[in-house]
């Protein structure tokens, strides 16, 4: 069977159960359902941090803080799809056509091929690791032994949360923990789904871009003395406008998130490294290191990505207007050529990630964001 998306079977199975895939069934269903239930977790952690924001400790509440701005990242994710649907669906049927444009060029198909096998083991690898990081937050929980008739502590969960009714025996404490340990690693699917589908797009743009190089390197070539045109700079046009088209709607799709990701990432780095820094020399301090060290990396992986994402596209249109320069435009008939210096010109103006439409994503910005945690974790570790 041939391949006809850059976008593997597993991150399509995980959009069709957050009811994000189009043309999926019930799909209204799971959206009210995710959105009812994350607005409840919402609540809960809330109510947690109002209750015990005098009374409790602040590691305590670091803990439920970075719990509650990673499920708000969640909300906006799905959020954004929902809305931006016909966008999303636009994005798919441009990847289709670049796919069937494929058996016409053996290039074309080589290039493709290989950038989807990059992005099967790029999103397996994120969903695997999003996987590991909610079951070593959340096993040491669900296997502590527990005295629930103890009325004189509070029994752990998951996640700090203020529950609306008394759980006072095991089988209701046991419940609550597998809900909350099946709810948490499903809303990591779709955080790790979401980070995957980012790349597997801003890939599938690299190879188009270094499919349309190919283009421009074989515009011009010599054959039996003779130049010929192997390619109409009208088709180099033409798959040059798709990529820009291509890479707007990426930006349309991700800049929000971007937006609220660099807003609370910064925020949750800061409070897991308090938490791991905290733990240090503490009792259990293997546990709470083990159990906060993965999601620590998930975060900072999280952030990575998206800057990544920014820098390798920023990269990639740079490469279009060095290919276009490259190639041998001083063979072509001077309209042909003409055309080539308005490719050349338009490369210039780069195609970008931005957060919010106010900033370019890049390894710098990463770089800022790291910086910009370790002043604040600082700052909380003199406070304590």
């Amino acid at each position: 069977m041939i391949r006809k998306s850059t976008i593997n079977r597993t991150t399509e199975i995980m959009f069709t159960l957050f009811g994000i895939w189009p043309g999926t069934s019930c799909i209204q269903i799971r959206r009210i359902f995710w959105f009812i239930t994350i607005i409840i977790v919402q609540f809960l952690h809330y109510r947690y941090l109002l209750t015990h924001f005098y009374s409790d400790d602040l590691f305590n509440l670091m803990d439920c803080l970075s719990s509650f701005l990673a499920y708000a990242k969640v909300m906006t994710k799905f959020i954004v799809f929902w809305f931006n649907q016909r966008k999303f669906i636009e994005t798919l049927a441009m990847m289709a056509e670049d796919w069937n444009d494929c058996p016409n060029n053996e290039i074309s198909m080589q290039e493709t091929i290989c950038k989807a096998k990059l992005s099967d083991r790029i999103a397996n690898a994120i969903i695997i690791l999003h996987t590991l990081s909610v079951v070593t937050y959340g096993t040491r929980i669900i296997l502590a032994d527990v005295d629930i008739t103890d009325s004189t502590s509070i029994p752990p969960y998951i996640h700090k949360v203020e529950l609306p009714f008394d759980v006072n025996t095991q089988r209701a404490y046991k419940m609550v923990l597998i809900t909350q340990f099946t709810y948490l690693i499903m809303c990591s699917w779709a955080a790790g789904a979401v980070n995957a589908l980012l790349l597997t797009l801003i890939l599938h743009i690299g190879g188009q871009v270094d499919i349309l190089r190919c283009l421009l390197t074989d515009l011009v070539s010599k054959e039996d003395g003779r130049k010929r045109t192997i390619v109409t700079t009208g088709e180099i046009i033409r798959k040059h406008q798709k990529i820009i088209n291509f890479s707007q709607n990426v930006e349309n799709l991700y800049t929000y998130i971007a937006l609220l990701q660099f807003a609370s990432n910064t925020i949750i780095i800061c409070s897991l490294g308090f938490l791991i820094v905290c733990a240090i020399g503490t009792p259990d301090a293997t546990q709470q290191i083990i159990r906060s060290v993965l999601f620590y990396i998930i975060t900072n992986l999280e952030a990575f990505i998206f800057c990544f994402a920014g820098e390798y596209l920023n990269n990639k249109s740079k490469a279009i207007g060095v290919a276009a320069y490259n190639s041998a435009w001083y063979n072509l008939k001077p309209e042909d050529g003409r055309i080539l210096s308005f490719i050349i010109l338009r490369s210039q103006k780069q195609l970008t990630l931005t957060v919010g439409k106010m900033m370019d994503l890049s390894l710098e910005y990463f770089a800022s964001i790291m910086s910009a945690s370790g002043s604040y974790l600082s700052v909380m570790l003199a406070m304590q």
